[in-house]
């Protein structure tokens, strides 16, 4: 019996799964992936997905069309080929019914969150954000509404205290490549059970805005360090027309107005509780600890970071 599996995926998170599946022996017919895109100077140079270049490491077909809907050529192609098996991790597109039905076992989405908790397109940081304990990596047989279909496996890891989303994503990538053989094993000799979701407790991990990225010093200061890292490296204030990202912080315990500079440590008051700024980023500056930081900056104790 066939056991064709086509790969759809895009960014570094992608890339420890495929790189298992091929390692495993698995029959990879072709990868698809994002298009490439132009640098921003010049539009000359182009930059394939992280996703792109390992399939072209390991010779591997790759297919990149703008859109897989009402798309007859790459219809054909994967009706041509026989598909056994879709495997879906972070491709970025939409897979319409037609598509669907031409794998023999559907196609699975590994997807980062333990569903119905955060569908969507930002798990990872959306759990750092609303200060989750756990989170992990749900394979999910893919139907035509976002993120709802059947789950077979979940996998649950914990949050670490203060992790940023590079980590989390890091970990989970890790996790999901390291379950992703036995999942395609047990599918291919019909041990499979897929589960349907209690669609009642479903919620959303809506797409990061860059808006999402300024701190409101009002925030308790648990909720603003969740938006530091898991909007991380992202997350910035302004104070006198220049922007400051702060990369790491905890958490302390003074309190004073917020925004409010109250120690030469860079301990920040919020509006419950304060932070303590532990690394931090001036625009157009490299990344440094605070106690460096502090010896060139005008950021004082007093200082009101509220003064944009």
């Amino acid at each position: 019996m066939s056991k064709k599996i086509v790969f759809m995926g895009t960014p570094n998170f992608a890339v420890p799964v495929l790189k298992n599946i091929f390692q495993n022996g698995f029959e990879i017919s072709a990868v698809y992936t994002q298009p490439p895109k132009k640098s921003d100077r010049g539009q000359k140079k182009i930059n394939k997905s992280p996703i792109h270049i390992l399939a072209e490491t390991l010779n591997l077909e790759v297919r990149t069309p703008e859109k897989l809907k009402d798309n007859k050529e790459e219809y054909e192609y994967l009706k041509k080929i026989d598909v056994s098996l879709g495997v879906v991790v972070a491709y970025g597109q939409i897979l319409t019914k037609d598509i669907l039905n031409l794998s023999k076992n559907g196609f699975i989405n590994l997807h980062a969150s333990v569903l119905p908790l955060n569908r969507g397109a930002s798990p990872i940081q959306r759990s750092i954000m609303n200060l989750d304990k756990e989170t992990g990596i749900s394979v999910m047989k893919i139907n035509e509404k976002l993120d709802a279909g059947d789950v077979s496996d979940i996998f649950k890891i914990d949050i670490l205290e203060n992790e940023n989303t590079q980590s989390l994503n890091e970990r989970l990538s890790i996790l999901a490549a390291e379950k992703i053989s036995d999942v395609i094993d047990n599918i291919f000799d019909g041990s499979t059970t897929y589960k349907e979701q209690d669609h009642r407790n479903a919620t959303y991990a809506k797409k990061i805005d860059k808006s999402e990225g300024k701190i409101n010093w009002n925030d308790d200061a648990k909720k603003i360090i969740g938006q530091i890292n898991g909007l991380f490296p992202y997350c910035y204030f302004i104070i006198n027309g220049v922007r400051y990202r702060i990369l790491k912080a905890l958490l302390s315990g003074s309190n004073g107005k917020p925004g409010q500079v109250l120690s030469e440590n860079l301990e920040i008051a919020c509006g419950n509780n304060s932070l303590k700024i532990l690394e931090i980023q001036r625009e157009g500056k490299r990344a440094q600890k605070t106690n460096e930081f502090i010896l060139g900056t005008k950021i004082k104790t007093g200082s009101d970071l509220n003064n944009a």
